[in-house]
């Protein structure tokens, strides 16, 4: 028995709808002329519509699709749409009619003979030409204020941008030059900003060296440049060598080489290189010395204290340059001068380094025939000496240029004596000869006194929060944990308890008669008289601050 499939039983059982056949594209009547439809087209079941009949005139022959849109005739004899009533217009620029406008009235048609002008046309011609000069007139206006804003920038530009030297000379950012008044910590021998760069470079550059050469490999400068780049982020050149060797030059020995092995194709080996070999003390034993960590710990900290030197040098002379002048021994040297401008030391000269010796190279015909004069043929050097004859050019010889006039060293400004006048001699000599012994004594001074007149300083503020702490606990005496928590949680400088102790013994060692410490057991406690005035201890502390910082 024959299987029957089951789409056929399902389509037996359940006859689904039948599908209507596509539908032809639809196409969309113009919209100048509307589609007509015939009467028995409308009472005609077809659903297929009917093609609306073409006009007489037109070609029957070419598609609808293809055809292309005709304007009429009014949209073609008028392109320019009429300004609407309520447009503004500019108030400077009077409205003029449209110029398509007027030239196309103005020009006779194709094939017409040119007819006399009219009365309309002048017209025309008479507000095209008012247009063009109210046009001319704002063109010679605007120059006229371009002119005289140019004017007043250039009048206003020396006023605004100062003298012509920081007007062409590359300013410094603000975080080099007041580097050292941005430093942490108490005040010292601070180096200039350029000085503590330089001390990097040579850091890295003795730690590239010293890998280079613990492996036996010759450093060239190729290689130490581009190590130095890397680690630091920062251009390295032929001049920071020259600086290095200026300060420490018994660090490394420069030599110009050839035949070094490099890995470079821009690089022949026939080429002359730099060569940098670290200078270093022989080995006890005989071996080849190495640049080990101590050894190049101690080569940067002789280069530090290099740079320092320099800076001294600086220093030395501006302190002979101030009325008074002062000497002050360089082993007692611990700060500069509140008027030296550390950041505005120059910059140090780089020293000469060995440069590849100058090759001579023959470029013109005359150089070779004064060579090659005894190992050339007779006729050879004919040939040579015309070439050389034709290939000649005279040239006056140039006039030699002016020599230019050295720059004289800029001189500090004396001071006025209009401004002293009336002032005594005697008291003028009397206040720089205090001022120069207090700045002495300020550049004297070790770290330990800095730390103690910091000290001396928040001791009247430390008093007062110290006695309302007394007041607000109630009680007789304190020990030293609690007093100093609770004056590290009231004081307005942020401090540890340990420093706060520390100021606790120094008031208590300057006024024992009104703070006093207790030992008992192990603990330490805190007794305060709170009958004294506290004014009067507050000007006592500020004068022995005040002494001790004139030592």
């Amino acid at each position: 028995m024959e299987q029957r499939r089951v789409t056929d039983f399902f389509a037996r059982r359940r006859p689904g709808p039948r599908i209507a056949p596509p539908k032809p594209a639809c196409r969309t009547p113009s919209p100048a002329r509307p589609a007509l439809r015939s009467p028995d087209s409308a009472t005609s079941g077809s659903r297929k519509r009917t093609r609306p009949p073409a006009d007489p005139g037109r070609d029957q022959a070419s598609p609808l699709a293809r055809r292309r849109l005709r304007l009429s005739a009014d949209e073609v004899s008028s392109p320019s749409t009429p300004e609407a009533p309520d447009s503004p217009k500019t108030p400077d620029i009077p409205a003029c009619p449209s110029l398509g406008q007027k030239i196309k009235k103005s020009t006779p048609a194709a094939g017409q003979p040119p007819h006399p002008t009219s009365p309309q046309d002048q017209d025309t011609i008479s507000e095209l030409a008012s247009c063009l000069q109210r046009a001319r007139e704002l063109g010679a206006r605007v120059r006229a204020l371009k002119a005289s804003a140019q004017d007043a920038e250039e009048s206003c530009t020396p006023e605004a941008e100062g003298p012509p030297e920081e007007q062409w000379g590359e300013k410094a950012p603000a975080y080099q030059r007041f580097h050292a008044l941005a430093q942490p910590g108490l005040p010292g021998l601070m180096l200039p900003y350029k000085y503590q760069v330089l001390a990097e470079m040579f850091r890295s550059m003795d730690t590239i060296v010293g890998m280079l050469h613990n492996r036996s490999e010759t450093p060239t400068f190729a290689k130490v440049q581009r190590g130095v780049q890397d680690m630091m982020r920062r251009r390295f050149e032929e001049r920071n060598v020259g600086q290095i060797k200026t300060v420490y030059p018994a660090s490394y020995r420069f030599r110009q080489e050839r035949s070094v092995p490099t890995f470079k194709d821009g690089v022949k080996k026939s080429d002359y290189q730099l060569t940098i070999e670290p200078l270093l003390e022989q080995e006890a034993d005989g071996a080849a010395p190495q640049l080990t960590a101590s050894r190049l710990l101690q080569r940067r900290q002789i280069f530090s204290q290099k740079l320092v030197e320099h800076v001294k040098e600086h220093h030395k002379a501006f302190l002979a340059s101030l009325s008074p002048p002062m000497v002050v021994p360089e082993d007692q040297l611990t700060r500069w001068h509140p008027r030296f401008n550390v950041d505005e030391v120059p910059d140090i000269e780089p020293a000469a380094l060995p440069q590849p010796p100058a090759m001579e190279k023959l470029t013109t015909a005359q150089e070779v025939l004064a060579r090659a004069r005894n190992l050339i043929s007779p006729r050879m050097e004919k040939a040579l000496s015309q070439l050389a004859l034709r290939s000649a050019v005279p040239s006056s010889p140039g006039s030699p240029r002016p020599a230019l006039p050295a720059t004289p060293p800029a001189t500090p400004p004396a001071a006025s004596p209009s401004a002293l006048k009336g002032v005594s001699q005697d008291l003028l000599e009397r206040i720089r000869a205090k001022e120069a012994q207090k700045q002495l004594a300020q550049m004297t001074r070790c770290p330990e006194q800095e730390q103690r007149l910091q000290r001396l300083e928040r001791l009247p503020e430390l008093a007062r929060v110290l006695r309302s702490v007394f007041v607000s606990e109630r009680k007789p005496a304190l020990s030293m944990e609690v007093a100093c928590a609770r004056m590290v949680g009231s004081c307005r400088t942020v401090m540890s308890p340990g420093e706060m102790e520390k100021h606790l013994l120094l008031l208590s060692e300057l006024l024992p008669d009104w703070l006093s410490l207790h030992r008992i057991r192990t603990d330490t406690y805190v007794k305060l008289d709170k009958a004294a005035d506290l004014a009067n201890i507050t000007a006592r502390l500020a004068h022995q601050a005040h002494a001790e910082e004139g030592l």
